[in-house]
């Protein structure tokens, strides 16, 4: 049984130590006849890496690491190019003073790997000199390779003016892929974000984004038939639907993928856990979901535009730009609306839908292990079907609330705050949930599904509204019909809530019949 390749981005050692490896060479050949300048977004642990040393080993001409893969005879292996390879994957940027030495020290690094003698110290010229001087000296264009190019400045976003001055000596130094056109052949940038390229790209107007290209939507990430005839001998007894509601879903216009860190850990382990979120706490993400009060059930269903998908920079933060990028949400559709793309957008997979929800509660509520009580009574409840405890359950998640959240909350938005909590606690148990469902009478404000078993709310304000609404509302649409002949049992559930109790006041339920 060959090796799994948990955080292996050196293709040669994959290849030369007995791992697992899922071809993706057939990319580098596509790339190579398509065009010279790339740049590829893709969230972290997603295989940006290795598919960027795939390539340096391609170019450098090392066939015998190409046995047996699609590239080994689909390749000039007689024709070797000299490579730069720049990485920013490793240790936090604080400040510019890092940032600088670092890119200095990597271009030190390549002059001694092409045995090249540079002698400029400014950065940029440095970067201009190893350039040409690898071209005189092997008498070959050049190929550049940059891996995570936006890292110095995602690590400083909390900090804008540090942020900015990253963003700057970066933009200088990629400046000069584009005054070098004469002495490269390809170049390949890859990150996380996807900055506009008035902000960073200045000038590199020749880079084609295949970020959203449906030819390489699979260039990182195992498609379900990769994952299957690569991985077969360590699939026996696995239940692959599962793993696909865990770990599969990402799209970026193409065939959907698994997230292959993901699926390595879950291969070793084999129990379903949240490997991939827990690598990275997205607190920079929880901490804007905060601020803009962001009403979360809508994160199963954002319509964005190309604009939004691309509009990401330091001093234009869209938090559905960033959840996009960073994958917390993917492509679920796309539609054609006149001369504009319009995007769903929804979470990938359980795993990123029960983490994320569950790091936004651990930022409301005040206490950790109450909190954790809370999501597994809740779980149990529809295991149990006791829907009479679900009343004391609702009044503990609000009282869990610290004050200031409910003052910072005005009366008209009470009710979308409250739906929020209470979803928030249903997604990171892990119970199937559907919110703003549409019926043929309306849209009801959450489906809750339990095995043969569907659970209807609809949430009111009484300050808003007369008290006794909510259920009342269900019945009066008949949202029920939709569920009726799929599931064996309907519940109707009413919740209202007051805005000066800060709290649950009205909790009505009934079941509509055993089998509808």
């Amino acid at each position: 049984m060959r090796k799994l390749p948990i955080g292996i981005q050196n293709f040669e050692k994959l290849r030369t130590e007995n791992y697992y490896y899922v071809d993706k060479t057939q990319f580098v050949k596509q790339l190579v006849e398509g065009g010279s300048y790339y740049f590829l977004s893709r969230p972290r642990r997603f295989g940006k890496s290795l598919f960027l040393d795939t390539l340096k080993q391609t170019f450098s001409g090392n066939k015998p690491l190409f046995e047996g893969l699609y590239l080994e005879k689909n390749w000039d292996w007689n024709i070797k190019y000299p490579v730069i390879h720049i990485s920013f994957g490793s240790g936090v940027f604080r400040t510019l003073d890092d940032l600088k030495l670092r890119i200095f020290n990597l271009l030190k690094e390549n002059q001694k790997y092409l045995n090249i003698h540079a002698a400029q110290e400014n950065v940029r010229e440095l970067f201009i000199e190893l350039i040409r001087e690898t071209y005189r000296t092997h008498h070959q264009k050049v190929v550049v390779l940059i891996d995570e190019y936006d890292k110095p400045i995602l690590d400083n976003l909390t900090k804008p003016e540090i942020a900015r001055e990253m963003r700057e000596e970066l933009k200088n130094l990629y400046s000069v892929i584009k005054d070098s056109d004469e002495y490269l052949k390809f170049a390949f940038l890859t990150g996380v974000s996807k900055f506009s390229k008035v902000s960073i790209f200045s000038g590199l107007n020749n880079l084609i984004d295949i970020t959203l290209d449906e030819s390489f939507a699979t260039i990182c990430g195992y498609t379900e038939k990769e994952l299957v005839e690569t991985f077969q001998d360590r699939l026996e007894g696995v239940n692959l639907e599962e793993v696909r509601s865990w770990y599969n879903g990402y799209s970026w216009l193409g065939e959907k993928v698994y997230n292959p860190f993901d699926i390595l850990l879950f291969l070793r382990e084999k129990q379903f856990r949240p490997y991939w979120f827990e690598t990275g706490t997205p607190s920079f993400l929880i901490q804007l979901l905060q601020e803009e009060k962001y009403h979360l059930p809508d994160l199963e269903n954002i319509r964005a535009t190309d604009r939004i998908l691309d509009s990401f920079d330091i001093d234009s933060i869209h938090l559905e730009t960033l959840l996009f990028q960073t994958g917390y949400l993917t492509i679920k559709t796309k539609e054609q609306l006149g001369d504009r793309n319009i995007y769903l957008l929804a979470y990938p997979n359980k795993e990123v839908k029960i983490s994320l929800t569950d790091a936004v509660l651990d930022s409301l509520a005040q206490k950790f292990i109450e909190k954790e009580k809370n999501i597994e009574k809740l779980y149990k409840i529809f295991m149990e079907n006791k829907i009479q405890e679900l009343k004391d359950l609702f009044f503990s998640f609000f009282a869990s609330i610290p004050y200031e959240w409910y003052t910072k909350n005005n009366l008209s938005s009470y009710e979308g705050f409250y739906a929020s909590i209470v979803y928030t606690y249903f997604a990171a148990s892990g119970l199937k949930c559907i919110v703003e469902d549409s019926t043929s009478k309306g849209k009801l404000d959450m489906a809750v599904f339990y095995k043969n078993r569907a659970y209807l709310f609809e949430f009111k304000v009484v300050e808003l509204e007369p008290e006794g609404k909510a259920l009342e509302q269900i019945k009066r649409k008949k949202y029920d019909e939709k569920y009726r002949g799929r599931y064996e049992e309907i519940y109707l559930i009413g919740v209202e809530f007051s805005a000066k109790e800060r709290n649950v006041v009205l909790f009505e339920w009934e079941k509509l019949q055993d089998k509808p």
